[in-house]
């Protein structure tokens, strides 16, 4: 199954010369949905302006998106190889839960259980590649399996209960304290975006894996290692899973049975939407980003308007089928 929206560079022609392909178009496509976002943040603005365009209400959308925001980047790793990783949230979810149960619990130290629950969700990625590459099953049906052994063992460590009383640092070091009223844990999600971006964009690692997720039999028959990249891809994935969900216990105080699920939609549909930005047709950091906020910034403007809670399981819902509309029709354009 592949779902990578990677592109080749179009060849010029003598009907369209470079002079001609050197307008506005290609940055209209490249920022089409930053212009979008900022349409969207000045009608909501102009609705609620006592509520929404406020330093407040700034500083609340940019920490509390920073779980989600780590998640899709990992979500767009496997993406970009040609792969689906459904077992995300439920990665996120064991380590959030792994973290809380050990330190609360057990009395273990706050970094000997960090460790202990980003390795949980590590392992989560282990199992996804020796089934997806080893075995050559259907990362859809592997990752669809893996998450929901994951989502058992939750339950299961938990007693299917709320464990809160982590310990104070991690709390504080993640939204207990600020940087212009803005909690740290925004400041770790930019730093993962930028940092990803860097790997894809100038390191020989990001351009093989660009390079599968382009064509798996070209790049095996230029000698990359295919199998290896795409295991790197979904443990990779899960390592950063395993990250957000330390994240994420820091943000609630603790862990709760279920609520990571809710990251599962949101991150694809951010994933597959940030691919129409920036780099349109192919999945980058940056876009993400971008289409992060975006999401958040419609849900909220919508739940100040007075919709109910379910709005945001619509939001999200039709975000991502027009996302992968959109992701296509690009990818479509520049093929040609």
């Amino acid at each position: 199954m592949s779902t990578s929206t990677q592109t080749t560079t179009p060849s010029l022609s003598k009907e369209k010369p470079a002079g001609k392909r050197r307008g506005i178009g290609p940055h209209a496509e490249r920022y089409a949905l930053i212009a979008v976002w900022l349409v969207v943040i000045v009608i909501f603005s102009i609705a609620r302006p006592d509520t929404y365009p406020t330093p407040g209400n700034l500083q609340s959308v940019l920490g509390s998106q920073a779980v989600l925001l780590i998640a899709s980047l990992g979500v767009l790793l496997p993406l970009i190889t040609g792969e689906f990783d459904l077992s995300v949230a439920s990665a996120l979810g064991l380590s959030a839960m792994v973290t809380a149960v050990l330190n609360v619990q057990h009395g273990w130290s706050l970094g000997t259980a960090v460790l202990a629950g980003v390795g949980a969700a590590l392992a989560v990625g282990i199992f996804n590649a020796l089934g997806v590459v080893l075995f050559g099953i259907p990362s859809f049906i592997v990752t669809l399996g893996s998450g929901t052994f994951a989502l058992g063992v939750i339950q299961w460590i938990s007693g299917q209960s709320t464990v809160t009383g982590i310990d104070s640092a991690l709390v504080n070091a993640t939204v207990g304290s600020r940087v212009m009223g803005v909690p740290l844990q925004f400041f770790y999600g930019l730093a993962a975006a930028v940092i990803l971006a860097l790997v894809l964009e100038f390191t020989p690692l990001g351009r093989r894996l660009l390079f599968v997720g382009r064509s798996p039999a070209v790049a095996r028959l230029s000698g990359f290692n295919v199998s290896r990249l795409r295991a790197g891809a979904f443990l990779s994935c899960s390592l950063i899973a395993g990250l957000a969900g330390v994240v994420y216990a820091g943000a609630l105080g603790g862990a709760d049975p279920s609520s990571a699920q809710s990251f599962l939609l949101p991150a694809f549909a951010a994933a597959y939407l940030g691919a129409t930005a920036i780099v349109p047709g192919q999945f980058n950091p940056i876009g993400t980003v971008v289409a992060v906020y975006f999401l958040s910034s419609g849900v909220v403007g919508l739940q100040m308007l007075g919709a109910q809670s379910f709005v945001q399981q619509l939001f999200y819902g039709g975000a991502l089928v027009v996302a992968v509309g959109l992701s296509r029709f690009v990818r479509h354009r520049a093929t040609r």
